[in-house]
């Protein structure tokens, strides 16, 4: 169809933004957009394309926003239960860590996660999937790491793969048994790195390859922080991951700078994320490679912190900087993108064009896709969004409603809120 009157087309067309270019929309006023057999064919000022088109199938903007759909590239999509106590214990002045001491945390998932049967798992999850959906991404990245054992971190590998068959959102899968030191490691985390790096990741590769042979491997991440992997056990995941062909990203620099970024940039890692910490000399260290530095918001403002991403360093670095919900049940139970570009705004100081250009073209690199997403181009998936607002600055300047009216994923309608 030929999708025309759009008051502002968004085409974020060039590929990833570096540094002060991040914010460049590519916008066309009055544009309009071809799409064919689920892919993008060509845009222009509407006038011309309703000339050049004439017997195409055609939609009215309405005089909106068109734009790409939100790419969320880092989610903890597949859990059980909740952790509603601990934000109250957290209320009460507990820290993260605190919690974490206390049998809270990621092992509280853990112990309610480990229990559930594929269908619970993607019962639970795909309520979250669809809200996405709902308010404008269309495709996300979805990790493990609720399980910590092989069978438990392979059923939410299932989980994700059924969830993307089944439902309009889009996942990218990764493999993050590395989440935590379980419970039987307590007092032996150098055993758990072990057993990762001699026996699960290679029996993953294995796995993947009988279970999925069409489908690119998955990501492997780590969560290098204070209580839970040292820098140099997420080196010896990391590179052993790196050996079996898997593509890389970790969890880095959340409460502390232990040096994880660096670690990703020499091993060529697609991103790294939360980067709450990092220091000037790992921001340099992003600058001058093709990592991209992703930013989870919602994460320190759901922990009630006041620091966040340093992206205007990252920004004045030459990095590319993306933005994600990091959609967890502990610290950040939020399914919006929307929500995620306000936030940006307010507390990373950059600019509505800006957010919505990590939360698209950047965000889609973040996860290895910025050749088939993020952007309307020729040749590229058809995901888009028609707001229902006129100028894109209200993405930033609205909060807590849903500005998205129509969502499209591969060249078919498939959400119209009214």
């Amino acid at each position: 169809m030929l999708i025309y009157n759009a008051k502002q087309l968004l085409t974020l067309a060039g590929g990833p933004q570096r540094g002060r270019h991040l914010g460049d929309l590519g916008l066309i006023p009055e544009g309009a957009i071809l799409i064919r057999d689920g892919v993008v064919q060509a845009y222009g000022p509407s006038q011309d394309m309703l000339e050049w088109y004439p017997k195409e199938p055609r939609f009215n903007a309405g005089g909106k926003v068109v734009m790409p759909g939100l790419v969320d590239p880092h989610t903890h999509l597949i859990f059980m239960g909740n952790r509603a106590l601990e934000f109250e214990m957290r209320l009460e002045g507990k820290s993260y860590q605190e919690i974490m001491a206390a049998g809270g945390g990621i092992v509280n998932t853990v112990r309610m996660t480990r229990d559930a049967s594929l269908e619970e798992l993607v019962a639970a999850a795909r309520p979250r999937a669809e809200g996405m959906l709902r308010y404008g991404t269309t495709t996300a990245e979805a990790k493990t790491g609720y399980g910590l054992t092989q069978s438990s971190e392979l059923l939410q590998l299932q989980a994700i793969l059924k969830l993307d068959q089944e439902c309009t959102l889009e996942l990218v899968p990764t493999y993050l048994a590395a989440h935590a030191i379980p419970k039987e490691f307590t007092h032996d985390p150098q055993g758990y790195t072990e057993l990762v790096v001699e026996k699960m990741l290679p029996d993953l590769q294995l796995w993947w390859k009988r279970t999925v042979p069409n489908r690119p491997l998955p990501f492997v991440d780590v969560f290098c922080e204070v209580g839970a992997f040292t820098l140099e056990q997420s080196r010896q995941i990391l590179v052993k991951a790196k050996e079996l062909g898997f593509p890389l990203k970790i969890h880095a620099d959340e409460f502390e700078n232990l040096g994880g970024t660096s670690l990703a940039v020499r091993l060529g890692a697609t991103s790294a994320d939360h980067l709450v910490k990092t220091s000037s000399a790992d921001i340099q260290a992003l600058g001058v490679s093709d990592t991209v530095a992703v930013s989870l918001t919602p994460t320190p403002f759901g922990l009630g912190h006041s620091e966040f991403t340093p992206a205007q360093e990252i920004i004045a670095a030459n990095g590319i900087l993306a933005i994600a919900s990091d959609l967890n049940p502990g610290t950040a139970w939020c399914e919006s993108m929307q929500f995620v570009i306000a936030l940006s705004c307010r507390y990373l100081k950059i600019t509505v064009a800006q957010a919505i250009a990590a939360a698209t073209i950047n965000a889609a690199a973040a996860i290895g896709r910025a050749d088939q997403i993020g952007s309307l181009e020729p040749g590229k998936q058809a995901d888009l969004l028609v707001l229902s607002v006129d100028d894109y600055r209200n993405l930033g300047y609205k909060f807590g409603g849903n500005l998205v009216q129509r969502v499209m994923k591969r060249g078919k309608w498939v959400v119209e809120n009214k």
